[in-house]
C-alpha cells in the first residue's frame, strides 16, 4: 500500500492540530439514554463541591459504539485528589449505570484532579486526553486551558511510550485471571493498548491522529511492510479488542510476544515516558 493518500482524513484541523474526535452530537440514539443518565449519576455522586467536570470518551461519542458490545466509558474530573469516598462513589455510579442499561457492556469511570490534567507534566498525555478524546459531559471545559496538538515523536512518546513498564503489571493481571470473563476483559484491554500503540509508533510519520483500531492496524501495515508478522499480530488484536476471547494462550501472546517486541520498538524510535507516581 502507498504511503499517502491524498484524500484521507487524517483527523487534523485546517491548522494542522489534531480535532476534537467525539460530540454528543455523534452519539447514537440506542446510547442517548444512559448518557443522560451518567450526567445525573455522576453530578449526584460527587456534587458541586466534589466535581469539576465530566467527559464521555470512547466508542460512544465517536458515533461507532455496539449496542450490547461497547462500554461507556467516563473521565470524572475532580476539584482535588480522590478519595476512597470518591472511588467507591464512582464504582456505585458505574455498577448502577451498566444494571440499568443493557445497551452497554461495562462501565470504565476514572477520576483524577484538574491540576493533574493541567499540569506541566500531564501536559502531552492527560492534557492531550482531555482536549482530543473527551467530549464535555458537564461543568467547565479543561480543553480551553489547554494547548492544541499535532502528530509530534513528543505526543507518541508521552502516551504511549510507558508500554515496557505495563508489562510486568499485565503479567500480574493474567496470572490473578481465573474466569473466563476475567480474561476476556483483561484481553480487549490489553489488545486495545497495543494496536494504540502501534498506530502511535507510526502516528508522526503519518502527521495524523484516530482512534478506530483497524484503520490503526492498517496504518501500522502501511509503514512496517517488513514485519508482515506483526501486522497480522496487530490486525488480530485489533479484532480481539472488539470481539475478545478467553484464550489464555492468546493473552498470553499479546504480553509476551507482540507487547515485548512493540515495546522495544517504541522506545528505539521515540523514547520512553518517565514514570509517574
Amino acid at each position: 500500500m502507498g504511503e499517502t493518500i491524498g484524500t484521507e482524513d487524517k483527523g487534523l484541523a485546517a491548522d494542522g492540530t489534531i480535532r476534537s474526535e467525539g460530540s454528543l452530537e455523534h452519539v447514537h440514539a440506542d446510547f442517548a439514554p444512559v448518557v443522560e443518565a451518567a450526567g445525573f449519576h455522576i453530578t449526584d455522586a460527587f456534587g458541586p463541591e466534589r466535581l469539576h467536570s465530566a467527559y464521555l470518551y470512547g466508542s460512544i461519542p465517536r458515533g461507532t459504539a455496539i449496542p450490547g458490545v461497547s462500554d461507556l466509558d467516563l473521565l470524572v474530573v475532580l476539584h482535588d485528589v480522590p478519595t476512597g469516598a470518591d472511588t467507591a462513589a464512582a464504582e456505585a455510579a458505574g455498577t448502577a449505570l451498566d444494571s440499568a442499561f443493557p445497551v452497554i457492556d461495562g462501565v470504565g469511570l476514572l477520576l483524577s484532579p484538574a491540576r493533574t490534567l493541567l499540569s506541566e507534566e500531564e501536559r502531552d498525555d492527560g492534557g492531550f486526553f482531555v482536549a482530543c478524546l473527551c467530549t464535555p459531559l458537564t461543568g467547565e471545559d479543561l480543553a480551553a486551558r489547554l494547548p492544541r496538538y499535532r502528530p509530534t515523536s513528543l505526543l507518541a512518546r508521552e502516551t504511549n511510550g510507558d508500554l515496557a513498564l505495563v508489562l510486568p503489571r499485565w503479567r500480574a493481571l493474567a496470572a490473578a485471571a481465573t474466569t473466563d470473563e476475567e480474561r476476556m476483559r483483561l484481553s480487549r484491554r490489553i489488545a486495545r493498548r497495543l494496536v494504540r500503540s502501534a498506530f502511535t509508533l507510526v502516528m508522526p510519520r503519518w502527521g495524523g491522529w484516530t482512534s478506530d483500531l483497524h484503520r490503526s492496524a492498517e496504518l501500522f501495515a502501511r509503514y512496517h511492510p517488513r514485519h508482515p508478522e506483526r501486522v497480522e499480530q496487530i490486525r488480530s488484536a485489533a479484532v480481539t479488542a472488539r470481539t475478545p476471547s478467553p484464550d489464555p494462550d492468546g493473552l498470553s501472546a499479546l504480553i509476551e510476544d507482540l507487547g515485548p517486541w512493540l515495546a522495544a520498538e517504541y522506545t528505539r524510535a521515540h523514547g520512553t515516558k518517565a514514570p509517574r507516581p
